[in-house]
């Protein structure tokens, strides 16, 4: 359920307005426990998931290092190879 819900700080180039909303809607789908909410609850479940956007967002902005930033691409061919050991 949460496999969109990646660590998003500190990447080139940074998160994407779109990625910061899937793993916000990935959280408010955990949280929640609706894959899809009924329509009484569609409005409370989308203003859920787009504060936790926009506050995920402000967050992301302030936060500083000095760590260099993390190249995606590298980032994803290490997740690659953890899972080709683990699932062969």
């Amino acid at each position: 359920m949460c496999r969109n819900i990646r660590t998003l700080y500190n990447f080139a180039p940074p998160a994407t307005d779109e990625e910061i909303r899937a793993a916000s809607l990935q959280f408010v789908r955990k949280i929640t426990g609706f894959n899809k909410p009924a329509k009484v609850n569609k409005e409370a479940f989308e203003n859920a998931v787009n504060q936790v956007a926009l506050i995920s967002k402000n967050l992301l902005a302030s936060l500083v290092t000095t760590a260099a930033p993390r190249d995606r691409e590298a980032e994803a061919l290490k997740a690659k190879a953890r899972a080709k050991l683990r699932f062969g």
